[in-house]
């Protein structure tokens, strides 16, 4: 007899708490009556997340009250600019549940007498209430406009977490589309709401970049993982082989648009076509077996020595090592065997500078 009043009072005592708790979700998140609230539908009830699949989640969605929503929605920002009134966003980004203020300029109201009120960013993408309309205040001063009757709006595409939307769905507005980071805009990026709240456009989609694999580079080798294809922002390195030089950065990233931002290459040394001259490398007047292996690298500037055709006097001309090839300039002539060994003082290296004023 005991222990069936236990249970009884047990049991009244679970229900009790049951109904508390209900009563404090109820009071937290209203029932799901539309109200005012400017939507079509509400998204699936629920009372707990594991009711709501992997990417939504049990919330409160306004006069809808406890819904599946996926809390990464964005509502359109940021708004035109209104007639008579200003908006101002009051959440840090314009997410599910954020709000703004609409105030109406000093001399307006809106139609219930009020000069502001706050809309929620709703599920659907839109947000709560009417759009605003602001109307001459009676004793503003200002001239009485028309109360305009608020239009539906164009709908917004649904389950697009990756699609964010700028400007207004008002009938008759423009609306711009933005994709995320790493994600490209396959359709229009602008669309028109029409007067029958149908878009101009089909709405576009966000699909995910890849860059194809990086080209292989001659005399060199790629430090990366090899994949079909690789992710916006993944990275790879280049080596070259020994004597060989990098031509370009040696780490390269795939961009937004499906393309590395660079295509390095291994450039090969160049040997200095001068036996018997000096020629300046790296500011300073060398001897070219003087240097290792009497060559420069890739990129690297080389100024030899030319003779003056009517007097005794030198001049200089430069020219670059590219990929292996150095090529004297055309008035470069490398002296013989005798002149080295027999008149070095008189080598065209070795002879006065001709003076700057002097034609060559």
């Amino acid at each position: 007899m005991e222990r069936s009043l236990l249970l009884s009072l047990l049991c009244v005592w679970a229900l009790s708490s049951l109904s508390t708790a209900l009563e404090e979700a109820t009071e937290q998140c209203p029932e799901r009556i539309l109200g005012n609230e400017r939507r079509r539908v509400c998204p699936k009830k629920c009372q707990h997340d594991k009711e709501c699949g992997s990417k939504r989640q049990c919330l409160c969605d306004g006069q809808c009250g406890l819904s599946c929503v996926a809390p990464g929605r964005m509502c359109p920002w940021p708004l035109p600019p209104g007639k008579n009134f200003d908006v101002a966003l009051l959440s840090p980004s314009p997410s599910f549940s954020a709000l703004l203020e609409v105030r109406c300029k000093p001399g307006y109201a809106m139609p219930n007498g009020l000069d502001a009120t706050i809309r929620r960013c709703q599920s659907d993408r839109q947000w709560s209430g009417d759009e605003p309309v602001c109307t001459a205040s009676p004793g503003g001063g200002l001239t009485a406009e028309p109360i305009l009757v608020p239009e539906v709006p164009c709908s917004l595409p649904d389950d697009d977490n990756l699609l964010s939307v700028q400007g207004s769905t008002a009938v008759g507005s423009t609306t711009q589309y933005k994709c995320a980071s790493g994600y490209v805009l396959v359709g229009h990026s602008e669309n028109i709401c029409h007067e029958n709240q149908t878009w101009q456009y089909p709405h576009p989609v966000c699909r995910r970049v890849f860059c194809p694999p990086p080209k292989e580079v001659d005399h060199g080798h790629l430090v990366a993982v090899q994949r079909a294809e690789y992710e916006v922002g993944d990275t790879i390195y280049y080596l070259c082989k020994k004597t060989f030089l990098l031509d370009g950065p040696n780490q390269v990233t795939c961009l937004p648009n499906g393309t590395w931002s660079a295509e390095p290459a291994c450039q090969a040394r160049c040997p200095i076509p001068a036996q018997r001259s000096r020629v300046i490398v790296g500011g300073a007047k060398r001897w070219p077996y003087d240097l290792t292996d009497g060559v420069v690298a890739h990129g690297e500037n080389v100024t030899f020595f030319c003779k003056h055709p009517d007097k005794l006097c030198s001049f200089t001309a430069t020219e670059v090592c590219v990929d292996g090839q150095l090529t004297p300039p055309s008035c470069y002539l490398d002296p013989t065997w005798l002149q080295f060994k027999l008149f070095p003082h008189r080598l065209v290296s070795e002879i006065e500078a001709c003076d700057p004023a002097d034609p060559q």
